[in-house]
Order: C-alpha cells, then structure tokens, then sequence
C-alpha cells in the first residue's frame, strides 16, 4: 500500500484536470497507491478532490480523505464532510501555523507528491521541495 499526498498554487487552471486524472489512475494502477491525503485551500486541492470522489466511484479499494487545518467553524466550505479528517495532534497547533503543520502532516505520510508548481515562492513549492529532500517521488503536473 502506498501513500499519495497534493502541494499546489491555490489559483491553479482547471484546464489540469485530465492530467491530474491521467497521473492518479497511473499511481494506483501501475504503483499500488490507494490511500490519498489532499487539503483544502484552494483551486488545486479541490481539483483534486473532486477527481478523488469519481475514482473512488470507479476503483472501490482506494481511499482519501480531505484533511482539515481547523475545525470547521460557521462560515462552511463544504456542505459534506463526510470525506473529511482532521490530523491528530492539530488541535494543539495555534491557527496561525495550521495549514504548515498540516501539510507536514501529510508530507510525513506520503510515499507520492503530486504538485502543480509554478513559481518558485509559496507554500507549494516550499512542500515540493521538502518532499523532493525527504526523497519522495515528486511528480509536478504543471
């Protein structure tokens, strides 16, 4: 089994959806990922979970889950969270450094890193760098 996680610039194009598609089918065919992590800041996370759900319709044996920085508050994102998870430990993480400890989180878990980077500045490729160092298979679709 292995682990697939997501860093991208949160104004990505929609137009990298049969990309995304393409190389998350590859991942779970030809490399046996089947469980994913993916946050939810922006327009590549929900990219990404939105092709997520339809895989999981049409491969019954992988699993995701959109893990959340915060609980969620009043002003909601979602209608569902049934796909939702918060890390365990975050509770104690001030708001402020939220998002990154999450993202480390998820780094930690990750054998695979799909990106969209674009620019060297940003949270994206700041994580795609670290999972390039830690040694994990960092494949950008940009």
């Amino acid at each position: 089994m292995a682990v697939c996680t997501f860093f991208g610039h949160g104004d990505c194009p929609m137009s990298v959806e049969k990309t995304l598609l393409n190389t998350l089918e590859d991942l779970i065919l030809a490399h046996d990922v089947n469980l994913f992590y993916v946050g939810n800041q922006g327009q590549f996370d929900a990219c990404v979970r939105k092709i997520l759900k339809k895989l999981g319709e049409k491969y019954s044996h992988i699993r995701y889950a959109v893990v959340l920085a915060y609980m969620p508050g009043q002003l909601m994102e979602y209608e569902d969270f049934s796909d939702t998870m918060l890390p365990e430990g975050i509770e104690k993480i001030h708001p402020r450094f939220a998002i990154s400890w999450r993202n480390h989180w998820m780094l930690q878990k990750a054998d695979y890193v799909v990106t969209y980077v674009t620019h060297t500045w940003g949270g994206a490729y700041r994580f795609a760098s670290q999972a390039r160092r830690k040694g994990k298979h960092v494949i950008n679709i940009a």
